[in-house]
């Protein structure tokens, strides 16, 4: 924590030429490029590939969140359009709960063109499956620069999830310059994603195949899955100067005591698929230190502050990893819970030893963001030669872009 006080975020900018975002995704997922960066030598070759450059009987681990089309849009009587752009549940506060509900449903949201809606409810009637329904949305209170919608609609054979699936719009990154369009629907999206609640994607999965895990598993490399819902303060720009004053955004996960075992067994030869994997491991210790120092600890909702896994009494026992994963796990079993449900505030900095993430594979990221820190903590000033032979070499950047594994 103390490290974060002399960390400037104007250290971590470059150049990114517009030219060198990619706007559009290539038409076949594993033909990008991917940057292999590996005892500080640089190489490239083509994603496919990539079981190549990873070590036999290893372990991945992805993060299966899928995106939800969360952008709604409605028209009011004079002719102003007003978007909402759902962030998170508030009530059911539970992803599952709220995306399944059948009458009404409260949600964190940005509003687009908000002094347009001085009062009053908006609605629009829409079409599901030939049945037309009447979609309102009535703001509530303001959280910050946010305010809580509550959804109502007159159909309870109609779920949310496909009121968003019919009426919603994916939100893609604002960077983009665009609008969504078809292409989106199925390629802001991993092959694998299963569990709905994130509104900005996981890029890192992009360029995983079916073809690419069939090579995958005939190296014996194991495959795993976290769900971590990526919110939109992934974007969030660093306007601080000094990193320790920028407040980190919030992200709520799922870990099973099938994932802690995985990570157990495998220790110190994991490959991490994405920023948000890497959050969601490195989340994990601090709240096995949270039970294995109060074994009282009570349910299974956890919050991983900001600056929790660099407390002093969590570093003391950081080379006692696998001890701590079993009193979690026999902790777990005592009571009964197959799975971990928390929310995560963690800010990884240059100067934090990474436990749980042995090679990373990520797309480029923007300059001054909080996701090149997180790749500036796991390389050090490294990043900086990387990403030079990225644009020297036409790499694509950002969410589009192309790929890099790091060791």
């Amino acid at each position: 924590m103390q490290q974060a006080l002399h960390i400037n975020i104007n250290d971590f900018d470059y150049s990114l030429p517009e030219e060198k975002i990619a706007k559009y995704p290539l038409d076949i997922r594993d033909s990008s490029k991917i940057l292999i960066m590996q005892d500080n030598n640089i190489s490239a070759d083509i994603f496919k590939n990539i079981n190549n450059h990873l070590p036999a009987n290893s372990l991945m681990v992805f993060n299966n969140s899928k995106v939800i089309k969360a952008r709604l849009h409605f028209a009011k009587e004079t002719g102003s359009l007003i978007e909402i752009f759902c962030l998170e549940p508030v009530n059911p506060i539970d992803y599952g709960q709220s995306l399944s509900s059948n009458k009404s449903c409260c949600w964190k949201c940005l509003v687009g063109n908000n002094k347009k809606w001085k009062s009053g409810n908006l609605e629009k009637i829409i079409n599901i499956n030939n049945t037309l329904i009447t979609l309102s949305a009535t703001r509530l209170n303001s959280i910050g620069n946010a305010f809580e919608i509550q959804f109502s609609w007159d159909s309870p054979e109609i779920l949310f999830s496909e009121i968003l699936e019919e009426f919603g719009n994916i939100p893609i990154p604002p960077y983009l310059n665009r609008h969504s369009e078809e292409i989106d629907k199925t390629r802001y999206q991993t092959v694998y994603s299963s569990k709905e609640g994130s509104v900005a994607a996981p890029t890192a999965g992009f360029h995983f195949t079916d073809e690419v895990f069939a090579k995958l598993d005939q190296k014996n490399i194991s495959t795993d899955h976290i769900t971590l819902h990526v919110g939109a303060g992934t974007f969030q720009p660093v306007k601080a100067g000094n990193i320790y004053d920028h407040q980190m955004h919030t992200e709520h996960f799922i870990i099973t005591k099938e994932n802690i075992i995985n990570l157990k067994e495998h220790y110190g030869n994991i490959t991490v698929v994405g920023t948000t994997t890497v959050r969601t491991l490195e989340s994990l210790y601090a709240i096995a230190c949270k039970v294995y120092l109060n074994n009282k600890q009570i349910g299974n909702h956890f919050f991983v502050e900001q600056w929790d896994v660099y407390k002093p009494d969590y570093q003391e026992i950081r080379n006692d990893v696998i001890n701590i994963l079993e009193n979690l796990i026999n902790w777990m079993n005592i009571n009964k819970y197959e799975q971990l449900n928390c929310s995560t505030q963690i800010m990884i900095v240059p100067g934090y030893n990474f436990l749980f993430t042995n090679r990373l594979i990520t797309n480029f990221h923007q300059p001054k963001s909080t996701l090149l820190l997180l790749l500036a903590a796991f390389v050090g000033d490294k990043w900086k030669e990387a990403y030079d032979f990225a644009l020297k070499n036409n790499f694509r950047f950002l969410s589009y872009g192309d790929s890099c594994l790091f060791f």
